[in-house]
């Protein structure tokens, strides 16, 4: 996590722009909702309420809130400056120590309304990534933040060293020390940058070869995909009988987890549990993430958890529809399964139109048989019936197809044993030899 107060040592820091949102428990925050007038209030308003969500989940204190609708941003602070006097009122009048506009700040904007209001100004975008900084626990995690920082922060970078006198030098023909400084930090940023995706790419590569794997053994897979918070990694613990941690916050999980399903009637097979998604979702962060979000685009199966008792349900089912055809991943086989229905309205149920679907409680259990029976028809979908023959020489192999698939029944004949069972695809060119035509 890098502090807002400068240090040329840092990377992170460079230009002393303090593009880290990071906000400290003493934090008293006023957050902004900001849209033009072409979009509906409602959704000005949803926006704005998540971003106070955020700010909770960030460890901050929301002590007001402001909306302003504009016919078009203003280039030097987004806002009016009107309104950026009243913001400033307000911070005065509350005590608050940070802004935070649900909107995406230039440099040039963030650094005149730090002047105007005298607090830290931040974004919805630094403050998602706040949160992921702080939530990140592995290698890989770490990096896939640091990076998404990093690309944050290079379009933001306005001048170097706060305005300093090492600027002056910049006249007609020259060449002052502040642009110099400048340049240097956007060097040291981009081969900052450079080197933390080499390492990802061997992370890819790793976790390319885990997938291969499965391939080769032909493991069906899921992953769990849906709106922040939606209770996926409860679901995921639910199913698999594990224990990975899920908590009642936005974006708990960030490090994909995969963990072994058994399902009725189908051959074992495997449940990841990624990232969740958020409206406005920052595309630092996608660029950064591709080597997580490769877990769903190479599953078979997406399990979409949506949050039934949600007021903003719709509204979020849909930012996950906008991203699945985003990532290219309509053409795969999709559930829909609504969560917390023990708690969510009764009537909530028949407004669902989404197909094939089901209800479950992550928490009581309720629907997870359900759940795991269609995942298993959807499994058995992707296999062929057939009949083996193993001659009696043989019929040691018969185990070996027991840990491939479920056989279904054996018939003993005079010299051998006939099994029925289904497979899939690379299964069947396993076994072609033992296949009766």
């Amino acid at each position: 996590m890098t502090n807002l107060n400068h240090n040329p040592q840092k990377p992170s820091q460079l230009s002393g722009n303090s593009t880290s949102a990071h906000i400290k428990s003493t934090d008293r925050a006023i957050v902004v909702g900001v849209g033009l007038k072409k979009e509906a209030l409602v959704e000005i308003k949803e926006n704005l309420l998540e971003l106070e969500e955020l700010v909770d989940a960030a460890g901050g204190e929301v002590v007001g809130s402001v909306i302003q609708v504009l016919p078009s941003w203003n280039p030097a602070t987004l806002i009016g400056t009107g309104k950026v006097e009243e913001i400033a009122e307000m911070v005065r009048d509350s005590g608050a120590t940070l802004i935070v506009m649900d909107h995406q700040l230039s440099g040039v904007q963030q650094r005149n309304l730090q002047q105007i209001v005298k607090v830290r100004v931040v974004d919805r975008n630094q403050l998602i990534l706040d949160i992921f900084a702080l939530r990140a626990q592995t290698f890989e995690g770490k990096l896939q933040v640091e990076l998404a920082q990093l690309l944050d922060q290079m379009p933001r970078m306005v001048g170097a060293w706060m305005e300093s006198l090492s600027r002056q030098g910049g006249g007609i023909g020259t060449r002052g020390p502040g642009e110099t400084a400048l340049e240097n930090d956007r060097r040291r940023i981009r081969e900052r940058v450079a080197i933390i995706k080499e390492k990802l790419e061997s992370v890819r590569k790793n976790r390319s070869q885990h997938r291969q794997s499965r391939r080769r053994n032909e493991i069906p897979s899921f992953a769990l995909i849906g709106y922040t918070n939606t209770g996926k990694s409860s679901l995921l613990n639910k199913l698999t009988g594990s224990q990975v941690m899920a908590k009642n916050q936005v974006f708990a999980t960030l490090d994909p987890t995969t963990r072994k399903i058994f399902l009725p009637d189908a051959p074992p097979a495997v449940v990841t549990d990624t990232v969740g998604f958020i409206r406005k979702l920052p595309t630092q962060l996608i660029e950064a993430f591709k080597a997580t979000l490769e877990e769903s685009a190479e599953a078979d199966v997406l399990l979409h958890i949506v949050d039934l008792s949600s007021p903003n349900m719709e509204r979020q089912t849909e930012v996950v529809d906008e991203l699945i055809k985003e990532f290219n991943w309509s053409d795969k086989k999709i559930i829909h399964v609504f969560n917390k229905c023990d708690v969510a309205p009764l009537d909530r149920q028949f407004r669902v139109k989404a197909y094939p679907r089901v209800f479950v409680s992550a928490l009581t259990g309720q629907g997870i048989d359900q759940l795991k029976q269609l995942m298993a028809q959807v499994v058995t979908e992707m296999q062929t019936d057939v009949q083996l023959y193993f001659p009696r020489t043989e019929e040691y192999k018969i185990f070996d197809l027991s840990r491939d698939a479920q056989i279904l029944r054996k018939e003993t004949a005079t010299e051998g044993t006939v099994c029925y069972t289904q497979l899939t695809a690379s299964l069947l060119n396993r076994w072609r030899e033992y296949i009766v035509k």
